[in-house]
């Protein structure tokens, strides 16, 4: 060949190659992120393609109710926004949230930003699903119920804490995922535990639950580098410091008010509304302080259980002052001790009802036709709440939109939602199934796992990554403490379900992974 024809073949040569590597070359950026782009789009399609439809429904949800739809307790958060106390009946935490947004006067500003975070909780746990070595159909399925739930939406789109309270508490579940827990992210986790708690109480025995798993954490690795305290420290204090001095800070607040010790004053009250769904007087045989509390009727016969906070025939509500005072929650606590030790099984059996209204294949109406409604999105202008703090609290609510809080419903984005609402949404035994999932992942994994014989200790990272393999027991047992305190404490409400249901949809498609090991925590 000859020294022309030779340059001649190196130019082709080098023009395929430079063709070759055209998209990764530093000359064509552009290229390179295209083609970067469709390869990223190509393997998240599906997540995409749910993650879209997701923020379209919220889309036309805004378009369709302005500013917000309103919650009775919604009023309550804003006064408290404006006039920042503790208040007797739930934390400050939504409040302060509301509080940030208050320079901008927009309540369709505030569910424009619940909604962000809805889709957020969605992002959350694809994302942790595929760090965990899960495939990404099981993380796109387990977004697709808080993401085009149409319960799910209309909560965002309600002034309540309940979107603020199921993103504190998904990304303290997933921040536990992420990665081997070291002293800093243990903090961190403390810290949106923290956060979780004083927006809703039921976050107060997460904090628990938390700690219980970091010290089962402490004490695998104690095993393998035999020293038990300094690895059971070394994570559980920074969490318990960083969980607990901002709820201790809260609750110095409270008790600076109101001199009473703890972070709401309602405890004894919702527990006795509880109790009120099987306690006889007649087996209790309570003192004559504790018998005004007494109902005559049958429990058959009596409403549902928070209509004894807030009726105006309750027993609890007749007697002076306020329902929240000290000496009344006192007192109601007292009546739902006892009612809970005579009548043990029937406090267990109650529960258990209420628990089982979270797993119905339909949806009944329940506690009453009012609560029931404000979950529905509506067909005209709902009439204002008839609570009394609600009536107080409009004077507020305007105060903090600058202008008037009425709902204003645009066609035809409403009615599409109305109609989607219809046909899309969780059944509670789809809840049920999800959560039956990860335990017969489990029981079919340890059936069919091959049998050895462990010769060595395995090392120390062994023992952190079993942490990290075990990680859909964090989702799990999380989801059905959410699922078991209201109905222990309270009673049964549907949108008290909702959180647990992105922690179910993480546990099960943790437990379906790959088993090829997570490459990237």
């Amino acid at each position: 060949m000859t020294p022309a024809r030779e340059r001649l073949a190196d130019r082709r040569l080098g023009s395929r190659v430079r063709e070759r590597l055209a998209p990764r070359d530093p000359l064509h950026p552009v290229a390179w992120a295209r083609a970067e782009l469709r390869g990223w789009a190509r393997r998240h399609r599906w997540f995409l393609v749910v993650f879209g439809l997701g923020t379209l429904l919220r889309v036309v949800t805004t378009l369709g109710y302005r500013p917000a739809l309103w919650f009775p307790d919604s009023y309550t958060y804003v006064v408290t926004a404006m006039r920042p106390r503790p208040d007797l009946v739930r934390p400050a935490g939504y409040s302060m949230f509301l509080r940030l947004l208050e320079a901008f006067h927009s309540f369709a500003l505030v569910v424009t930003v619940q909604h962000v975070l809805g889709l957020l909780v969605g992002v959350m746990l694809y994302v942790t699903v595929l760090r965990r070595g899960g495939p990404p159909w099981a993380g796109a399925l387990a977004c697709v119920p808080v993401l085009l739930d149409a319960y799910q939406i209309e909560l965002e789109h309600l002034l309540v804490s309940d979107t603020l309270f199921t993103f504190l508490v998904v990304g303290a579940v997933c921040l536990a995922m992420r990665r081997p827990l070291t002293p800093r992210s243990a903090a961190a986790l403390g810290l949106v535990l923290a956060a979780a708690t004083l927006t809703r109480t039921v976050g107060l025995p997460l904090i628990a639950v938390f700690a219980l798993l970091l010290l089962a954490y402490g004490v695998r690795g104690a095993s393998a580098d035999a020293r038990p305290g300094r690895a059971v420290a070394r994570l559980t204090v920074p969490f318990l410091v960083a969980a607990l001095l901002p709820v201790a800070g809260y609750a110095g607040w409270f008790y600076a008010t109101y001199q009473r010790v703890g972070l709401v004053g309602s405890n004894g009250v919702f527990l006795y509304a509880r109790t009120m769904a099987f306690a006889d007087c007649s087996v209790m045989k309570p003192p004559p302080d504790l018998a005004v509390l007494c109902d005559s009727r049958p429990p058959a016969s009596r409403p549902a259980s928070q209509e004894y906070i807030w009726n105006a025939e309750s027993p609890l509500v007749r007697l002076p002052g306020i329902t929240f005072t000290k000496e009344t929650d006192t007192l109601a606590g007292r009546f739902a001790s006892l009612a809970i030790r005579s009548q043990p099984l029937d406090y267990l059996r109650g529960m258990l009802t209420e628990l089982g209204r979270s797993f119905t294949l339909d949806r009944p109406v329940y506690p009453d036709p009012e609560t029931y409604g404000y979950y529905e999105f509506p067909e005209t202008v709902p009439p204002p709440p008839g609570r009394h703090p609600a009536l107080v609290g409009k004077e507020f609510a305007q105060r903090y939109e600058r202008g008037p809080v009425t709902v204003r419903i645009t066609e035809p984005f409403a009615g599409v939602m109305r109609a989607y609402q219809d046909v899309a949404r969780l059944p509670g035994t789809a809840l049920l199934v999800i959560l039956l999932v990860p335990s017969a992942a489990w029981a079919v994994r340890a059936r069919w796992r091959p049998g050895a014989v462990r010769t060595r200790r395995p090392p120390a990272h062994r023992f952190r990554s079993n942490w990290a393999d075990s990680n859909w027991g964090v989702a799990y047992v999380t989801a059905w403490a959410l699922l078991l305190v209201p109905p222990a404490t309270a009673q049964f409400d549907y949108r008290y379900a909702l959180p647990a249901v992105p922690l179910a949809c993480l546990a099960a498609a943790l437990s379906v992974r790959a088993s090829r090991p997570d490459m990237t925590g």
